[in-house]
């Protein structure tokens, strides 16, 4: 049964989020196009270049202590040897160790995601990816919303 390019963009979707919960960087590395590469994380501005895009990675594999990504509304199109991938990341993240050594405190995020791939001789790499947060209404704001 042979793969489709669908699911081998799938495949590599999977894989990126993958390697930034174990934190590989090098893996990370490997997945993203040799030359012009963008990122847009949430509240960033657009990096581009490889020596901007996995700085960006590096900095924040070494701020988080633990990551976690369930992807939900995953959403791939594929058009010659380019492939967009859709998504939403439901996120669930902790910051370095406290005093105790413990786990900093775990801290939810909903960002909506768009991730470019270009197809290569050595599969589907990344190209681009943006990530966008999703506005959440807050209590305050609920109460402030709500008839009295």
């Amino acid at each position: 049964m042979s793969v489709t390019d669908t699911e081998l963009v799938e495949q590599a979707n999977t894989a990126f989020y993958e390697t930034m919960e174990r934190g590989e960087f090098d893996k990370l590395s490997d997945l993203w196009l040799d030359d012009d590469i963008s990122c847009i994380h949430p509240g960033w501005p657009v990096l581009t270049g490889r020596g901007e895009v996995l700085r960006s990675y590096a900095l924040i594999m070494a701020n988080t202590e633990y990551i976690q990504f369930f992807l939900t509304d995953v959403r791939v199109s594929v058009a010659g040897d380019t492939a967009r991938v859709t998504c939403t990341e439901n996120i669930l993240s902790g910051g370095p160790a406290e005093d105790g050594g413990e786990l900093g405190p775990l801290v939810g995020q909903l960002v909506v995601a768009t991730n470019v791939f270009r197809r290569t001789p050595d599969g589907w790499k990344i190209w681009s990816h943006h990530g966008s947060p999703v506005l959440t209404e807050t209590d305050d704001e609920e109460d402030e919303n709500s008839p009295s």
